[in-house]
Order: structure tokens, then C-alpha cells, then sequence
């Protein structure tokens, strides 16, 4: 799914029919700054508003997905590709979610076998070896939660539940804010209000 190229058929499409943004963002309920968005390519239409934006544009959802009109031959090929490219990108960020899980695990234990070590053969080692076996476990484990926690913050979407928009939290955002499992506190860059987001692998889900 190319987003430079649906949004600039959703512009044309808009152009076509003499509509301002403001106008089909009042049609929608969403807006104007979520149409420039998406037209300038830097973010894709909600699951929940493809159908009203194609209905708006008189397009079909794999037209607006595939940012072009399709002939007949060509639709159901397209139609294919769409689903294998939302399907193949769920399955990729899957895969991501469990080395990042993998890497947090793995950092955790290194990091209390070395403290065990320094605690349970403290007699017979010397203070220097304690201090750099100490200092290698605090590293391991700071270097690995850090890599663990970019990686589920930048591995799949945030979906806000006042706008519907799907966005990636700062690293400030995600580090301070509350969570329950996949679902976290945080400000929407979009709508600017604080919610309870759901984590997904896809913007589409």
C-alpha cells in the first residue's frame, strides 16, 4: 500500500467533484487537517471511515487502497495484492513483537545470572571483578530494556479512541505512560486528547 499514492487520488477525486477539504471533512465528521494528511501522504484513512470516504469520492475500497482507478481485468489481481500486503505486514510486526520480547527476556536473565554470581561467589572474588561483573550486568540490562521497549513502541500502531487515528507515541510518551498489557495512556498527536490506546500490528485492524 503505497500512501503518497492514495492520497493523491483522494485529492484528485476531491478536486474533481469541486470539494474543499473542509467540505469532505464535514461529510466524514472529521478534520480538514486529517484530509491534508492523508493527501500529502503522511498517513492513511481508518478502517472505520474507508467506506464513507470512498462512497464521498465514488471509489471502491480497492481503488482507494491501490491509489488508482482499476479496470475490471485488473481489480481482483490488485484485490489480492492489497490483502497479501496487509496480511504479509501483520505477520512481519508478529514476527518483530517476539524478538523484542525474545531480546527483553534474554537481557533480564544475563542480568540476574551475573548478579547471582557476584552474590553467590562473593568470597573468592576480588572487588574488582565484582565491580566489573556488576557494572556489565547493569549494562546488559539497560542496553536491552531500551531496545526492548523501542522496539514495542515502534512495532505496530497506537489507535486513538476519540479520532480513530492510528500513530507511533514518542519514546517520552511510551516510557511515562501508564499502561495495562497492549494498551496505554497517551496523548494522540491527531485529535491532541488523552486515551486509553490500543496497540495493533496494522494500521487496518
Amino acid at each position: 500500500m503505497d500512501q503518497i499514492k492514495t492520497g493523491q487520488l483522494i485529492a484528485e477525486e476531491r478536486k474533481l467533484r469541486n470539494l474543499t477539504q473542509q467540505q469532505l471533512a464535514d461529510q466524514l465528521g472529521i478534520s480538514n487537517k486529517t484530509i491534508s494528511k492523508w493527501e500529502t501522504g503522511k498517513g492513511l484513512p481508518e478502517l472505520s471511515l474507508l467506506l464513507p470516504l470512498c462512497k464521498a469520492l465514488n471509489l471502491s475500497v480497492n481503488e482507494l487502497l491501490s491509489g488508482e482507478r482499476l479496470s475490471e481485468e485488473n481489480y481482483r489481481e490488485k484485490a489480492e495484492e492489497n490483502m497479501m500486503n496487509m496480511l504479509n505486514e501483520k505477520e512481519l510486526n508478529a514476527h518483530r513483537m517476539k524478538l523484542v520480547f525474545l531480546l527483553g527476556i534474554i537481557s533480564t536473565i544475563t542480568f540476574v545470572v551475573l548478579i547471582w554470581l557476584v552474590c553467590f561467589y562473593t568470597d573468592v572474588m576480588s572487588l574488582p571483578v565484582k565491580i566489573a561483573l556488576v557494572t556489565i550486568a547493569c549494562g546488559v540490562f539497560a542496553v536491552g530494556m531500551y531496545a526492548t521497549m523501542q522496539g514495542e513502541r515502534t512495532v505496530g500502531y497506537y489507535k486513538c479512541k476519540h479520532c480513530g487515528e492510528t500513530f507511533v507515541p514518542t519514546f517520552w510518551q511510551y516510557t511515562w505512560g501508564m499502561h495495562i498489557l497492549t494498551t496505554r495512556y497517551l496523548e494522540c498527536p491527531h485529535c491532541h486528547k488523552k486515551s486509553w490506546c490500543r496497540k495493533q500490528l496494522t494500521k487496518e485492524e
